[in-house]
């Protein structure tokens, strides 16, 4: 879906740029936040969010990795799709330093 749309995995800008990821979502029929949100604390998020986590800069140009935030039930929990984590569900929040998010409303 996303090549179709012009967006490929080797494509930097996935990690510096929210419009590619807002414009997969939204051909996907997935509403998001019209605006990123500093994050404040793991309490305050939206039940489903997309976060920044590892901010870092290269060539004056800000970069992050994207993770998904839910809460269902309760229960708050991380998927993260780096392949060097024993799970892709975390729950060290204290290890993440989210920068800000993007609330998604009807995923």
């Amino acid at each position: 879906m996303a090549n179709a749309m012009g967006i490929y995995a080797e494509d930097k800008l996935l990690w510096s740029d929210t419009q590619y990821v807002r414009k997969m979502l939204s051909y996907a029929g997935v509403e998001t936040s019209s605006d990123e949100v500093s994050f404040e604390s793991w309490s305050t998020l939206p039940d489903l969010a997309l976060l920044s986590i590892k901010h870092h800069q290269m060539d004056g140009k800000n970069f992050w990795h994207w993770v998904a935030f839910k809460c269902v039930g309760g229960e708050r929990f991380v998927q993260d799709s780096a392949n060097y984590l024993p799970s892709n569900v975390r729950t060290d929040f204290n290890e993440m330093q989210p920068k800000w998010f993007i609330g998604v409303k009807n995923a």
